[in-house]
C-alpha cells in the first residue's frame, strides 16, 4: 500500500491551500488533485460538499482543516506546530480559529464584492474548472459563479451596510500584522505555528486578489513575505516566548477580543434561541448578519480547549488583559 495521501482542493480555497500548506511542512508524502480535474473521484469519496477531502493512504477520509492537522500531529509529530509552553499553545490555536473563521469573513468579501474582485475572482476560477474552455464558455460559468457568490455574501455578513466595517476591520488587522511581522518569519517566531495556517493562508488569498492584494503589495511588505512563504513554511528557528512576543502581538490578541469573540458569542446565542438572525455591537458599532451553526461549533470546541488549559495564570492574564477570558468559559 502506498503511504502517499491525496488531496482534493482549489487554488481559490483558503482551506485547501492550508492543509497543502501543513503538508509540505511536515514532508508528508502528498498528492496535490485539483478537485475539478477529478470531480468524478471527488464525488465518490467525499462525504460533504467541501474542499479540501485528504484521503489517507488506508483509503479514509478528512475533511475540515483543524481536527485533520490535530489528527496528522498524532501520526507527524515533528517538527511540531504548538509551541511547547502550554500559554503560547493555546494563544495559536486562538488565532488558529480567529483566522479560520474571522480571516474568513474578510477574505470572502473582499473577494466577492467590488467589480474587479468579482471579474478576477470569477474567471480564475472558471478556468480552474475548464481549463480548455472557450472564452465564450469561460465567460458564461464565470457569471455562473458570480451568481452563486452574490448569494453566499450572507453567510459572512456582507451588505452595503456592513461593507465599511470589514473594510476596517480588515486594515485594522494588516496594520497589526506588518510591525508583528518585522523582525520574525512567522507569527510564534522562526517557524510556523497551528495560528499560521490559519490567519497566514487567508490572507495569502486575499493577497491574490486586486482590492486586498493591492493594498497588501504597496504597503504590507512583511505580510506579503509571510503569506507567501506559507504557501511551503519551513522549520527556520525555535517559536518565541512571550516577552519577545508580546509588544507586537497583544494586539492582534486585542483584535480577536474585540471583534471575533464578541462576534462569535453572539452567534451561538442566536443558534441557541433559534434565531437566523442576530446583531452585536463590535467596538461601539452595529454588526449584523445571518446566524451559522458551524461557527457556533468551532466555539463549543474552543471553549472545550480554553477548559483544559484553564489552570493557567499566565494564561488567564494575557486572555484578560486582551479582552478574549469572558467568552471563553
Amino acid at each position: 500500500m502506498s503511504n502517499e495521501y491525496r488531496i482534493f482542493g482549489t487554488e481559490m480555497s483558503p482551506y485547501s491551500v492550508k492543509m497543502r500548506s501543513y503538508f509540505r511542512y511536515k514532508n508528508i508524502p502528498h498528492k496535490w488533485l485539483q478537485r475539478f480535474q477529478h470531480e468524478e473521484e471527488y464525488q465518490k469519496l467525499t462525504r460533504l460538499p467541501l474542499i479540501p477531502l485528504v484521503v489517507a493512504p488506508d483509503g479514509k477520509t478528512l475533511q475540515d482543516t483543524t481536527p485533520v492537522i490535530e489528527k496528522m500531529e498524532l501520526v507527524f509529530p515533528e517538527p511540531s506546530v504548538h509551541p511547547e509552553d502550554p500559554t503560547l499553545a493555546f494563544l495559536s490555536a486562538l488565532v488558529e480559529e480567529y483566522g479560520d473563521e474571522w480571516g474568513m469573513k474578510l477574505m470572502f468579501h473582499h473577494r466577492w464584492v467590488s467589480k474587479a474582485d468579482k471579474l478576477a475572482g470569477s474567471h480564475i476560477l472558471a478556468r480552474e474548472i475548464l481549463p480548455y474552455g472557450e472564452s465564450a464558455e469561460i465567460d458564461e460559468l464565470a457569471e455562473k459563479i458570480l451568481e452563486r457568490m452574490a448569494g453566499r455574501l450572507i453567510l459572512v455578513g456582507s451588505n452595503a451596510e456592513t461593507a465599511p466595517l470589514l473594510s476596517n476591520y480588515l486594515n485594522r488587522l494588516l496594520e497589526i500584522l506588518e510591525p508583528h511581522l518585522e523582525n520574525r518569519l512567522y507569527l510564534f517566531g522562526d517557524r510556523p505555528a497551528f495560528a499560521d495556517f490559519g490567519l497566514g493562508l487567508q490572507v495569502y488569498e486575499m493577497a491574490l486578489d486586486p482590492t486586498a492584494g493591492s493594498l497588501i503589495r504597496a504597503v504590507m511588505p512583511n505580510i506579503l513575505q509571510w503569506a507567501y512563504r506559507m504557501t511551503s513554511p519551513r522549520n527556520d528557528g525555535p517559536f518565541e516566548d512571550w516577552p519577545s512576543l508580546q509588544p507586537t502581538l497583544e494586539p492582534l490578541l486585542s483584535d480577536v477580543g474585540t471583534y471575533f469573540l464578541p462576534w462569535s458569542t453572539a452567534n451561538a446565542e442566536a443558534i441557541i434561541a433559534e434565531e437566523d438572525n442576530f446583531s452585536v455591537e463590535l467596538n461601539g458599532e452595529t454588526y449584523t448578519q445571518s446566524s451559522q451553526r458551524y461557527h457556533a461549533r468551532s466555539l463549543e470546541k474552543l471553549r472545550d480547549r480554553y477548559a483544559a488549559a484553564a489552570d493557567n495564570s499566565a494564561l488567564n492574564q494575557i486572555l484578560a488583559d486582551t479582552g478574549c477570558l469572558a467568552y471563553l468559559h
